[in-house]
């Protein structure tokens, strides 16, 4: 290796070498000329390997201890909060198509200017090359990744987040199929956080499956196996026929039955994603991201690529969500990020207790009525504050989260953010409704990214912003991958923000009954009315599913509110997505024929009924 003894050990290339993957090296090579860090540290799957990064990112002071064993924090800057949409770009070649909405740079002219602003970016500091596995190891599932980054918090959070994998990466011998990421903070102020924010860029390379970022901390920017890797892979799966999604899996168990139903489900940040998983009384997997794949029993098997939660922590409460809460509260290892510290101990918005009145925070030194460099008030922590944990330290763990085979799909669920249109629980009408259903998912911005909140987009199948093949192509896909299993998954449609004079209808704990009843319709144990969205559950289910799981009397007042058809406020919904279909190309025939004959149902309805809002006991 022409690397210089000084900058990479003779301990740190035998680690190297013993891989025996030219591929490996010349990356190692190339990226450690351009960036020239003065020190490479490779790490291997072992626990002394892995507590060297654990230290380093307190001797950097990238992380903080806190009062609690385990437990540290991490800021980032004060405008590195979130995934940064505008410079998130994805390489193409000419001639090459995307949707209107991907940001995309012509390769070569990307490539040029990237590498333009990693020149000499890790000066004076550390590269760390880490192994991991996407997925369970030694697995049809897995997917090998490498990382390069000189940030100790991006890689004890990998460590937190991702199975190992340097001896996956000793069993490819010299194969070169793998993932690479390189990433670099960028200058670091007195605070440890990235400078030259007008410099950042995160571009996806997919010809090369490598992902470039840098100046960013932010882990939705700089943690490249998460929704970097995910763009890789989503274009991966589209040229071998398998799904990669921005999905949840879970197990769902039905009380007082012996049995497990596995699920998978697609939400935008901040929709519930997490607490739907972490419902109590089910067993989660992952939170995610996953990898779904048709087994040879006809039906569709996913895993989990990840072994961690990078999860919102917000609103996260006793009550509310009792077994993160208890994660979080109790000793192990955990990353906090950009929430309150006072004298050690974390404090965030919606905890459930009082949060004290100054403090330390992503801000720096905190006090109430505090303003920001942009003249707005700083918050104690930010709605997008993060936590990052293992399943495994979860008492919900599900015993197969590491099954390399998978776990059988009984169904994919679709969640928005919507507070005046979808009902919180429906069923499509067949495979094809369903994807109709995936492809139509709408949601209000909120915290989770940058720019304006509370405005309604279009994010088909949760994924939108992390797709980097054709939409058209994308929905062909999925609807191609269902009609190929023998017994596709059945495919419902969730909403948690129904509102009502500005209160939410829903409880934060009922959709453990919307779970509840999507497993039995699983089983056909409860029947529907089928309506012109698709199948909503009877009243009378209902009302027995909250008196004996949740102890609480469920009102035909409180069903009639939430599962009313609300014809026009879908009409209207219709009309936008309809508009911005029109604007992609090659979007499936099959596509279009479901907004035509769902517009017509409707209007059939409202019709018939004279409503424009129509009673669920008016369909029964």
């Amino acid at each position: 290796m022409e690397i210089k003894e000084n900058i990479l050990s003779k301990e740190n290339a035998e680690k190297l070498i013993a891989l025996n993957n030219k591929k490996v090296i010349d990356i190692i090579e190339k990226y450690s000329r351009l960036c020239k860090p003065s020190k490479i540290t490779v790490i291997t799957d072992s626990d002394e390997d892995i507590n060297y990064v654990r230290e380093l990112a307190l001797d950097n002071k990238e992380e903080e201890k806190l009062a609690m064993p385990g437990h540290t924090i991490h800021y980032d800057g004060y405008y590195d909060q979130a995934r940064d949409k505008v410079n998130t770009c994805v390489l193409i070649k000419e001639g090459i198509k995307l949707s209107k909405v991907i940001n995309t740079k012509e390769r070569e002219e990307g490539l040029k200017e990237v590498h333009e602003i990693m020149d000499g970016v890790m000066s004076g500091r550390e590269m760390l090359v880490r192994f991991f596995c996407l997925g369970p190891k030694n697995s049809k599932f897995s997917i090998p990744a490498l990382q390069l980054t000189d940030s100790s918090y991006v890689a004890h959070s990998e460590d937190i987040l991702f199975r190992t994998g340097y001896e996956q990466f000793r069993k490819l011998k010299n194969k070169d199929e793998f993932f690479y990421f390189v990433h670099s903070a960028g200058r670091l102020d007195e605070r440890s956080n990235s400078i030259d924010t007008d410099k950042r860029r995160i571009y996806i390379d997919l010809d090369e499956e490598r992902v470039f970022s840098v100046n960013n901390q932010y882990a939705g920017n700089s943690v490249g196996l998460k929704k970097l890797a995910l763009r890789l892979a989503i274009s991966k799966a589209n040229k071998e026929d398998w799904l990669c999604e921005h999905m949840f899996v879970m197990g769902v168990h039905p009380e007082g039955k012996n049995r497990v139903t596995f699920f998978t489900g697609a939400y935008p940040s901040a929709c519930g994603k997490t607490s739907t998983a972490m419902v109590p009384g089910q067993t989660v997997i992952g939170d995610d991201i996953a990898y779904i794949r048709p087994g040879e029993d006809g039906r569709a098997y996913a895993v989990n690529i990840e072994q961690g939660i990078f999860g919102i922590i917000r609103d996260v409460n006793p009550e509310d969500d009792p077994i993160i809460y208890k994660a979080l509260t109790s000793p192990r290892e955990l990353i906090f990020s950009n929430i309150l510290i006072k004298e050690g101990k974390p404090y965030w918005l919606g905890m459930g207790s009082e949060i004290p009145e100054s403090g330390e925070n992503f801000s720096g030194e905190w006090f109430k009525g505090k303003k920001g460099p942009d003249g707005n008030e700083v918050q104690p922590a930010h709605k997008n504050a993060r936590y990052t944990i293992r399943i495994s330290d979860l008492d919900n763990a599900d015993p197969k989260a590491d099954s390399a085979v998978g776990v059988p799909v009984s169904a994919f669920l679709y969640g928005g953010r919507d507070s005046d249109t979808s009902v919180p629980v429906c069923e499509s009408l067949s495979w094809s409704h369903g994807v109709f259903i995936g492809a139509c998912l709408e949601s209000e911005t909120t915290a989770a990214t940058l720019g304006k909140e509370g405005v309604r987009k279009l994010s088909p199948m949760a994924n939108m912003d992390f797709l980097v093949v054709p939409l058209g192509l994308y929905i062909k896909n999925h609807l191609k991958f269902g009609e190929d299993l023998d017994c596709p998954p059945k495919v419902f449609s969730t909403n948690y923000f129904l509102k009502e004079n500005g209160k939410y209808l829903n409880g934060m704990l009922d959709k453990k009954i919307w779970l509840l009843w999507m497993e039995g319709r699983v089983h056909d144990e409860f029947d529907s009315i089928e309506t012109p969205i698709g199948h909503i559950p009877k009243y009378e289910d209902l009302k027995v599913l909250f008196k004996h799981v949740l102890g609480k009397e469920y009102t035909k007042e409180d069903y009639e509110k939430q599962f009313s058809v609300r014809i026009k406020k879908f009409l209207e919904k219709l009309d936008r997505v309809e508009k911005i279909y029109k604007e992609e190309e090659q979007i499936p025939e099959f596509f279009h024929e479901h907004i035509e004959q769902q517009r017509q149902r409707l209007k059939e309805a409202m019709k018939k009924l004279g409503k424009e809002t129509v009673s669920p006991f008016e369909f029964s």
